[in-house]
């Protein structure tokens, strides 16, 4: 369905908030994707469900995203509709220890919340540019801590649009891994549970994590942050990523407008120009580089996006 079609039938069942062919490197943070034929700004989840069905019935293609991080877009863009949850999916309340937050809530915004309010157990995702959202997609975290520690229900959409309540143990977290990878449900919100401390010690620690960060990671350039996980065999073995690939000599390595960066192995940074052609050329040699060295396939944190919406870890692509 052409981009002019698609827009006018989704005005037709109330969608006004939208843009045709609209380029997909204003949407992510590693500032590459070609155009999405409607990006929709979604306001409520009345339009969202709405969007689901629509989707759905037509066998349009359809995803959701929040900041962008964390994923690569393909350079001919998207086919079908992307969602971005817009301004009111930001809201965080809080009782006690305990949080309820949207999932368009930018991540560091909710730990700075967390820490005025005297809630600890969020630290750790004060420096992770992305939304709640997209956090509990991947069960993100840092400092050897997850999201999914903290999360006791999540309020999802399932694919027919209901509105489902999935608790903790259902949610099928592990290392850089949830339910929400395997299902087609759209995170809404979660209940969060933290400890109660000091605001001050709480903020005295997320400033030593934001300064360990600058000190460590490439954060001047575009980047989907860490490219490759955290594997724990082949840490046991050779160690994190990022030093695997430093001792590989690949640090500096460029194709096209993207390289290996000096700073920390593990991010690829786009230093003018790249595209994702240039992401699957450089990851691919990074790969197999490294399994020349040491026998083993670094797989992939950064999700790819066909550009019929599927979604998956670059490495099946490879």
């Amino acid at each position: 369905m052409k981009s002019e079609i698609l827009a006018n039938r989704l005005r037709e069942i109330g969608i006004k908030d939208l843009k045709k062919d609209e380029p997909l490197t204003l949407y992510s943070s590693w500032k590459i994707g070609g155009p999405a034929d409607v990006l929709v700004n979604v306001s409520d989840i009345p339009s969202l469900q709405k969007l689901i069905v629509f989707a759905k019935e037509r066998d349009v293609p359809f995803i959701v995203i929040g900041r962008g991080s964390n994923i690569l877009f393909p350079d001919e863009g998207l086919r079908g509709i992307v969602a971005k949850f817009g301004k009111s999916f930001a809201s965080v309340r809080t009782s006690g220890t305990s949080i309820i937050a949207d999932a368009g809530v930018w991540t560091p915004r909710l730990a700075k919340i967390a820490a005025s309010k005297g809630i600890s157990g969020l630290e750790h995702v004060s420096g992770i540019p992305g939304t709640l959202g997209g956090l509990i997609y991947m069960n993100g975290g840092s400092l050897r801590h997850s999201i999914g520690d903290n999360v006791k229900s999540v309020l999802a959409l399932d694919e027919g649009a209901n509105l489902i309540e999935i608790s903790r143990d259902k949610c099928e977290f592990s290392y850089r891994s949830s339910l929400f990878q395997r299902k087609n449900y759209v995170i809404l919100k979660a209940c969060i549970e933290g400890k109660g401390d000091d605001p001050k010690n709480i903020r005295r620690r997320i400033l030593d994590i934001l300064a360990e960060r600058k000190c460590k990671f490439p954060l001047k350039f575009p980047s989907c942050g860490s490219v490759f996980t955290n594997n724990a065999e082949i840490y046991e073995a050779c160690g994190p990523p990022g030093k695997i690939i430093e001792e590989a000599g690949l640090k500096g390595l460029r194709v096209g407008g993207l390289m290996v960066s000096p700073m920390h192995a593990n991010f690829i940074v786009n230093v003018g120009g790249g595209r994702c052609k240039d992401a699957f050329e450089l990851i691919t040699m990074i790969r197999e580089t490294v399994h020349k060295r040491t026998g083993f396939w670094l797989e992939c944190e950064v999700r790819y996006v066909t550009p019929m919406g599927k979604i998956a870890p670059l490495h099946d692509f490879l």
